[in-house]
């Protein structure tokens, strides 16, 4: 496995109840597919070529979805194209790319990167959190 995958594994099992406390514990991953795991506005071309494939590697299936829809936050008719081309996107098999994409890009933006896309990050989180039913722990 890739060293952007492990990074991957450890955000989503070990960060997310950092940037969310107390709301559930992360999203199980169904199925880890083979991502670009990069996917934006910067490493798209015209004619249609992906770029910077430096990252790839296994990824919550949904990942390179959920990274698009991530970056197009800003922009909410554009974000609603996105999710409506993805159809995992906002399905039980997606949550956990979703949430992990979230986690990553928190992640910059703690370091001081994407910042703008802060709230609206922390919103869908949110919003992806209150989707899925909060899991009980074992008693």
């Amino acid at each position: 496995m890739s060293p952007a995958a492990d990074a991957r594994r450890y955000l989503l099992a070990q960060c997310l109840h950092r940037l969310l406390p107390g709301a559930r514990t992360a999203p199980a991953v169904s199925c880890w597919t083979t991502a670009h795991a990069d996917v934006h506005g910067a490493n798209l071309t015209e004619p249609l070529r992906l770029l910077g494939w430096e990252g790839w590697g296994m990824a919550p299936d949904g990942f390179d979805a959920a990274a698009p829809y991530a970056y197009s936050l800003l922009q909410p008719d554009t974000a609603a194209r996105v999710r409506a081309t993805f159809p995992v996107l906002g399905i039980p098999v997606g949550l956990a790319a979703e949430a992990t994409v979230c986690a990553q890009l928190l992640h910059t933006a703690a370091r001081g990167d994407n910042l703008v896309l802060e709230g609206p990050l922390r919103n869908w989180l949110r919003n992806s959190a209150a989707a899925e039913p909060a899991r009980s722990p074992r008693t």
